[in-house]
């Protein structure tokens, strides 16, 4: 999918979650299995918390004065920020859970994790970047673009 080259970065970190999500939503009931895809999927999430500060951050603060008269605008908000506190509430709510019983993760739980990370990079790709690339000023995706670790920016791009 073309992306503007501001959100190129983002969209890079994506790939990688759907490659892990996509693995482990057929994850075997097998405790190495539930361990390998566990610890892959909360690791990403854990490493992506730049990532999802700036779409929490600077690009819903960018597309707030959009809110009130653009539906789409309003709808991606809305779901943004729904599907990262849904993200966040099951890593906590799990391990909450394994630490307190000292029970081990079940496939269930690593296929519910993942199948929740797919969709919501779905989301993003298919829905909130063409939100942010209509609405946002170059200024905006400018800042968008600087804030993103220089570590998923390619040397040939000059912003």
């Amino acid at each position: 999918m073309k992306r503007v080259n501001q959100l190129q970065p983002l969209s890079r970190q994506h790939h990688f979650g759907l490659n892990l999500s996509r693995n482990a939503k057929e994850c075997l009931d097998e405790p190495n299995e539930i361990a390998k895809h566990w610890c892959n999927l909360t690791s990403y999430l854990d490493d992506m918390q730049e990532h999802f500060e700036i779409e929490d951050q600077l690009i819903a603060h960018s597309l707030q004065p959009y809110r009130a008269t653009h539906p789409d605008v309003a709808l991606a908000l809305d779901t943004l920020d729904g599907q990262h506190q849904q993200l966040y509430q099951l890593v906590n709510e799990f391990e909450n859970i394994q630490e307190a019983a000292n029970k081990e993760i079940t496939v269930l739980q690593v296929r519910g994790l993942a199948i929740l990370l797919y969709d919501h990079i779905r989301f993003e790709e298919r829905e909130l970047y063409p939100v942010i690339e209509k609405y946002l000023t170059e200024a905006e995706l400018d800042a968008v673009y600087a804030s993103s670790p220089d570590s998923i920016k390619h040397l040939d791009e000059h912003r």
